[in-house]
């Protein structure tokens, strides 16, 4: 007897609708699952067995055969055993009703029957919605991540045998539904205040500014000046996620392999700070056989720190160049071709040499001219030219580190500059969220015209710093938001002369 089961596989972070054919017939006995299946597929054959068994149920004697089709895509991971579970139980008539034709399915079984939770119910919920169907079945540990979409019933089952009651029509399970407001309010982290850092007000405005128009940030000074303590405050001063965006980056967290993240809306913007030694594919994403989302799209939608720069594998640097480019980042392998969103703001911190005291105004540096050079030189001038504001971050003097007032604006004074200036930009590009950073040639030359003061000032900064034609685009950019943050929507000449004072680092540090 043939049954046919509706599910879905992710590839990347979108699932596409798989049909799980089951038929049976006499013979010998044999199990054979076909239609391009991996590894972790062709092991259900003996769980699918055992679950079967151990729930209660006949497992057909005979050849039994499963056809994943499309045959000709690739089916990853374990989120099919369930609905295989189902189609084998309806195939040797255990399971009859029409109720299976208006659902998705899909969950990992254990040998006892009970279903665990898998990859991508965000994504398999969405496909569900697509596809016009009713509702989609899946783990409980996915129906709070699942039950976002709105538009489908969210059937969650601890187990086989509820399952096929439900199907089956014994049993009525309700549908899940995700309290949006109940996940905000639990997902509310508590992020450090931008005044708990000590002086630094020329840094703190450089970060209102970047946060402002999205702009990336480069911040180099001695050791122990604040730099990361700078930027694990950078998420308090940003706006808050919209909807779209929440959605957009619980989907990449939803097929990544951190179970931690698959319960609920991601509410708060992504933090993300890899270690020195990260590989290329942990930066970028992908792998040989199952394409899972790297750093730069862990960080979408938030914000992607790099502390130490210059230590990075120089090869997982220049990787960043096209997610800086184009928000997203193309992955080809030989067994697919996979598109991760990767929109996010870079934050990166370093030393000005080796031992780090280069520009430190009591402790001596110890370094070579030849080594400081060196050093600064594994960063390549195209990513440092991507690279909107260069700040530097002195030594504090003894009298700042005790100073007891305090220190400048709080993160929610900021963020709601932060804000104001970001509304400005929406509705200068009609209600898209178009951010000053991501301004293409054509609406940059039409949302900033300068005058003829603030025109010659931009053409002497071009001509003495020897900026490029992308560093001469930044510095519009990032004048452009200056002026968002005062209000005004013309472009002065104090806003150019504060976008090209976070250029000068390049002929201090680079140039030479």
């Amino acid at each position: 007897m043939l049954a046919r089961i509706r599910s879905s596989a992710v590839l990347g972070i979108d699932a596409f609708p798989v049909s799980i054919e089951v038929d049976t017939h006499p013979g010998l006995f044999r199990f054979k699952v076909v239609g391009l299946p991996d590894t972790a597929v062709k092991e259900s054959e003996d769980r699918v067995i055992s679950a079967v068994r151990n729930s209660g149920f006949r497992f057909p004697g005979g050849n039994t055969v499963v056809n994943l089709a499309p045959a000709d895509m690739r089916k990853q991971g374990s989120a099919l055993d369930l609905p295989i579970a189902l189609g084998i139980l309806g195939a040797s008539n255990q399971l009859n009703g029409n109720r299976i034709e208006e659902y998705l399915v899909a969950g990992e079984l254990a040998l006892d029957g009970s279903v665990r939770p898998v990859s991508g119910g965000l994504a398999m919920a969405i496909a569900a919605r697509d596809l016009g169907l009713k509702g989609i079945v899946l783990p409980e540990m996915n129906a709070e991540e699942a039950g976002v979409v709105q538009e489908v019933d969210v059937i969650p089952v601890p187990d086989l045998h509820t399952a096929q009651a439900f199907f089956q029509g014994v049993c009525d399970l309700l549908p899940h539904r995700t309290d949006i407001f109940r996940v905000a309010e639990e997902a509310r982290r508590v992020v450090p205040d931008l005044n708990d850092v000590k002086g630094q007000a020329h840094v703190k405005r450089a970060l209102t500014v970047a946060a402002a128009g999205a702009h990336n940030i480069l911040m180099i000074g001695p050791p122990g000046t604040g730099k990361t303590m700078l930027a694990s405050r950078l998420p308090g001063i940003l706006p808050e996620l919209t909807f779209e965006e929440a959605l957009d980056t619980t989907r990449v967290y939803s097929v990544a392999p951190l179970s931690g993240q698959r319960r609920s809306l991601i509410l708060n913007r992504p933090f993300r700070s890899p270690h020195h030694t990260a590989t290329t594919i942990a930066i970028t994403g992908g792998g040989a056989v199952f394409p899972v989302p790297g750093e730069v799209s862990l960080a979408h939608n938030g914000v992607l720190f790099l502390d130490e720069l210059p230590e990075f594998n120089r090869s997982a640097l220049e990787v960043l160049r096209q997610p800086l480019e184009d928000g997203m980042v193309h992955i080809r392998r030989a067994n697919y071709s996979i598109t991760f969103p990767s929109r996010f703001m870079l934050v990166v911190a370093m030393n000005p040499c080796p031992c780090g005291f280069r520009s430190h105004p009591r402790r001596p540096c110890r370094c070579s001219e030849g080594e400081v050079q060196r050093y600064l030189g594994r960063i390549s001038g195209p990513l440092l030219d991507r690279i909107d504001i260069h700040v530097d971050v002195p030594a504090l003097r003894f009298e700042e580190l005790h100073d007891e007032s305090v220190s400048g604006p709080s993160s929610a004074e900021v963020r709601d500059l932060v804000q104001e200036a970001r509304n400005r930009q929406r509705a200068r590009s009609n209600g898209a969220s178009s951010w000053n950073a991501y301004l293409d040639s054509s609406t940059l030359r039409r949302h900033c015209r300068l005058n003829d003061a603030a025109l010659n000032m931009l053409e002497v900064a071009v001509l003495k710093m020897g900026l490029s034609a992308r560093a001469h685009d930044k510095v519009l950019r990032v004048a452009r938001t200056i002026a968002d943050l005062e209000g005004v929507e013309a472009i002065q000449e104090h806003h150019i002369g504060e976008a090209i004072q976070y250029r000068s680092l390049d002929k201090e540090y680079w140039t030479n």
